[in-house]
């Protein structure tokens, strides 16, 4: 068991280190090249950012462990470079990539000019990773001009190719805001375009195994190295429909055993951490405390100068269990809310409470009210959306349908601190829905409070457009919905207005598949009405 402050000493340490013996770094050879999976960077500020790669050559372990590394630990030569001919070195160091931690590394690189784009790279043995591009942001108090990022979520293997993000290279992006379900727990049962190796995952080496596949994609791999990426979860990170300590539901073909979710929701957590460029201080009480239940923390703000302030959410963690779903079940499903007694429960929080009074913290200060842009990014569709057509009202339980409370006690926290320009960004539904964030969804007349888009999948399966039309006319506070079509939506921001394009490509069952714009809309500063263009 290894002590949290002893691990953020191995972590930090290890990346800030720049005395490694030559000796051990001579001794590094491999058969095959290590940086199969690629390489990262995310977690940026300012003044610093998050670089990431994991050592994992073609052959690997039942440990999901390349084979040329079993459990040792692999001295990492890292490059930080304002070219990328790397002939204007900024910084550079050794780490170390332990076994621990399935040999990734990540390194916390500081003391950075702000907003500026640099390359890096990492070496081990005779090889070289592929070079990456990252950027630090502006500072909070500097004014800028534009911000241009986009927003995507749920990439499952086997129902299509990842071609997606190919195209999201030529969108000349500064960040990726990355909104859950990066990988999928479980194997191919519904689609047979590709079937992922492994099985069903339940242990630590199932999903290091399963992240490895997902890696592997070099669509995916070029995207990473494009530019820094922001990063939440949902479920299927860990098993489908989970909530907080409780375990989901899957199949009745799931070999999982409840009592034991926990655990593997651990092993869950620390392979999600090995593989995505965050920051050693996420492990709030290091991979011993993710064992004994203890929170790996990745909610947080990023100001992006003046122009916009950046909420991260974690919609997972600290999540109460789904209300009355049917026969007392696990997991999710449709429930009439008057069947639900507990459906108003006001107790019953999607994001937890302390994430809630953090949140409204972060509302209560001046930067909520000066910003140009307050963006929320969050796993799933935040506005009201009744699937029943006519009388009565049925609801999905496993989104913010399903913590009506929650809803409006965030609700009234952005009208409370007269929070500027709110903007939701959701992914979950594989589909694309567009809207207003109302004051009382009960209410077609009640104010809007700011706006919401709601993204598409990358590649995973949707029920089509059959009942589109008719749940978009039941839920008027919308004003765009497509349900057929994957792919990722682009936000760009300016003092005076956002624009967001729905990317979508016409294929994901095929690889050569082009792209093309669905929709576009506006946003005014000061005025949050969704105008198509």
């Amino acid at each position: 068991m290894i002590h949290r402050r002893r691990l953020l000493q191995l972590l930090v340490a290890h990346a800030a280190s720049w005395s490694l013996s030559r000796t051990a770094w001579s001794q590094s050879r491999f058969n095959q090249n290590p940086f199969t999976l690629g390489v990262a960077s995310g977690s940026p500020t300012h003044d610093s950012v998050v670089l990431w790669t994991r050592l994992h050559s073609a052959k690997s372990s039942l440990l999901g462990l390349s084979e040329d590394l079993g459990h040792a630990a692999v001295p990492v030569r890292w490059e930080l470079a304002h070219d990328e001919q790397f002939s204007r070195l900024v910084q550079s160091g050794q780490v170390l990539a332990s076994s621990a931690l399935a040999h990734s590394v990540h390194v916390e690189v500081a003391g950075l000019d702000a907003d500026r784009w640099y390359f890096y790279r990492f070496m081990a043995g005779d090889f070289v990773s592929p070079v990456g591009r990252t950027r630090t942001v502006p500072k909070p108090d500097a004014v800028v001009v534009r911000l241009r990022l986009a927003y995507a979520s749920c990439q499952k293997w086997e129902d299509g190719y990842f071609t997606a993000w190919r195209h999201m290279r030529e969108e000349n992006l500064d960040l990726v805001l990355f909104l859950g379900d990066y990988i999928y727990e479980y194997p191919a049962l519904t689609s047979k375009v590709r079937v992922p190796t492994g099985g069903w995952v339940l242990t630590l080496d199932d999903y290091r195994q399963r992240y490895a596949l997902y890696k592997g994609e070099a669509d995916l791999q070029a995207m990473h190295a494009a530019c820094p990426w922001l990063l939440t979860w949902d479920d299927h990170e860990v098993q489908n429909d989970y909530a907080g300590v409780h375990a989901g539901f899957s199949s009745a073909a799931d070999p999982s055993v409840p009592s034991h979710f926990l655990a593997r929701r651990a092993a869950a957590y620390q392979a999600w951490y090995e593989h995505m460029p965050v920051r050693a201080s996420a492990l709030t009480r290091g991979l011993a405390g993710l064992a004994s239940g203890a929170e790996l923390r990745i909610y947080s703000r990023l100001p992006y100068g003046q122009l916009a302030s950046l909420y991260l959410l974690d919609g997972r963690q600290y999540k109460d269990p789904q209300a009355c779903t049917n026969g007392g079940g696990r997991g999710s499903g449709k429930v009439k809310p008057g069947t639900c007694p507990a459906w108003n429960d006001a107790v019953r929080s999607l994001l937890g409470r302390a994430q809630e009074r953090w949140l409204d913290g972060e509302f209560a200060k001046p930067h909520a009210q000066e910003s140009g842009w307050n963006v929320l990014g969050q796993p799933t569709l935040f506005g009201q959306r009744d699937l029943k057509v006519g009388p009565g009202q049925t609801f999905w339980n496993d989104g913010w349908d399903g913590y009506a409370a929650a809803r409006t006690r965030l609700t009234d926290a952005l009208r409370q601190h007269a929070v500027a320009n709110p903007v939701i960004l959701g992914g979950d539904l594989h589909e694309n829905w567009v809207g207003h964030v109302k004051a009382d969804y009960a209410d077609p007349n009640s104010v809007s409070l700011g706006v919401e888009f709601c993204g598409t999948s990358i590649s995973s399966r949707s029920g089509g457009n059959a009942k589109t039309a008719e749940r978009l006319a039941e839920n008027p506070h919308f004003v765009f919905a497509e349900a057929q079509r994957k792919g990722y939506g682009v936000v760009e921001f300016t003092p005076t207005q956002l624009t967001t394009t729905l990317r979508v490509v016409d294929d994901v069952t095929r690889q050569d598949t082009k792209i093309e714009t669905l929709a576009r809309f506006t946003v005014q500063a000061g005025r949050p009405v969704v105008e198509r263009v």
